[in-house]
């Protein structure tokens, strides 16, 4: 019976269920954990807590498991061919080591019927079987979430996503990452920097639940109808196995963060203009000014050359249709020898050289940034890029006028 059931393709699994009371020694629980330390975790985890009352074995079903020692693995993870697994392992031993790692473990136990509970058991140990385990994994649409979310879709016979496909959701894709990552500055940027307008969609709670916290807290509030025809609540019981300590919180809203990067940047661009006007005739100034356009060149120009190779020569989709690319892209690294020349040289000729360039660069940098704040009164055109808007026109437009004075001064010493 179990081997047959095995081999069955998961609608027929759950077909071949009903009526049968063979899960009344079963448990099974949606296994939430909290966010890690390593930026892949921020987002949380889930997996799946089979327990046989009458064996006393409780398995842990995991759907996002990989390991950086996978032939391949940095290469395929860059060009977007993420191949995870699902695997298996004693629900005690799990709980441990997230416990030590100082991540959530919460425990919402199932209210299914026995049949039901059943038909999840020999679903997923068909998952781990070597010929189903692997799947080819999605950040959004398809990873160890979306994967319990369907389970429990098809537990309840279609009802999960009847309730929850077509309700609109509260946020989109890109709101719902800077929940989890506004505690690092860097990355909350750099990860939202490069994602394209496609997170920028409307989405629905079904969607939503991407994220292991969002398809438990749904969870939590869905009742459905049974085969008898009796409502019951889907989660009969929360247990809090580990509570971490000290981990940042996820925001229930995510925070406005482009006034903050603007102010950032308008601070640092005023610096740097006082200093042009009280030292800009002198070397020191230069040697910093030189080096400010270096640093700034390659700063942008790394994340805008990683941006140009992650939109044409990747399947990472969530980057494509990327308006950043026009004013954040490599030709930053053009600034970033004229910097160094304008630093080091004695050649008076190489530096208003460099310095014309220089302005150019700044002043297309500048334009173009306005052009894409332009484009966004299109429909065409709605990708929520101000963060990276608010960081660099301040400073674009301070470099131009920095370059234009040194040209002046250059040009009177000659």
């Amino acid at each position: 019976m179990l081997f047959f059931c095995l081999l069955l393709p998961r609608h027929a699994l759950f077909a071949q269920a009903g009526g049968s009371a063979e899960g009344d020694n079963l448990s099974v629980h949606l296994a939430l954990i909290g966010p890690g330390d390593e930026l892949y975790f921020w987002w949380g985890h889930l997996g799946l807590v089979v327990e046989d009352h009458l064996t006393g074995q409780s398995l842990f079903y995991d759907w996002g498991v990989f390991s950086f020692e996978n032939e391949n693995f940095f290469l395929d993870f860059a060009f977007g061919r993420l191949i995870y697994m699902t695997a298996v392992s004693k629900a005690e031993i799990t709980y441990r080591v997230y416990t030590q790692t100082n991540r959530d473990v919460i425990l919402f136990t199932l209210n299914l019927p026995p049949e039901k509970k059943q038909a999840i058991a020999h679903f997923a140990a068909n998952n781990v079987l070597p010929e189903n385990r692997d799947y080819e994994y999605h950040h959004f649409r398809d990873n160890c979430s979306t994967r319990i979310r369907d389970i429990l879709d098809m537990a309840t016979d279609g009802q999960f996503k009847e309730r929850y496909g077509n309700a609109p959701g509260y946020f989109t894709l890109r709101q719902h990452v800077r929940r989890h990552t506004w505690f690092n500055p860097f990355f909350d940027w750099i990860l939202n920097f490069w994602m394209g307008q496609v997170i920028d969609t409307p989405m629905t709670v079904w969607d939503d639940m991407f994220l292991p916290a969002e398809l438990a807290k749904r969870a939590n509030n869905f009742r459905f109808t049974d085969a008898d025809g009796n409502e019951r609540p889907l989660i009969s019981s929360i247990q809090v196995i580990n509570e971490a300590v000290g981990r940042p919180a996820v925001l229930d809203t995510p925070r406005l963060q482009w006034p903050r990067q603007l102010l950032a940047s308008v601070l640092f661009s005023s610096v740097l203009l006082l200093l042009c006007c009280l030292c800009g005739n002198k070397k020191g100034f230069r040697v910093f000014s030189g080096l400010v356009h270096s640093f700034l060149a390659l700063f942008f120009g790394a994340a805008g050359l990683m941006l140009f190779f992650l939109t044409l020569f990747t399947n990472h989709d969530y980057t494509f249709e990327n308006i950043n690319i026009l004013f954040v892209n490599p030709l930053y690294f053009v600034a970033l020898p004229c910097g160094i020349i304008l630093a080091f040289t004695k050649n008076v000729k190489k530096r208003a050289t460099s310095l014309r360039v220089l302005r150019i660069f700044w002043a297309y940098v500048f334009i173009s940034g306005l052009v894409t704040i332009v484009l966004r009164f299109f429909p065409a055109f709605y990708q929520q890029n101000q963060v990276t808007q608010a960081m660099v026109l301040p400073l674009a437009l301070v470099m131009v006028y920095v370059t234009t004075r040194a040209m002046q001064r250059e040009g009177s010493a000659a």
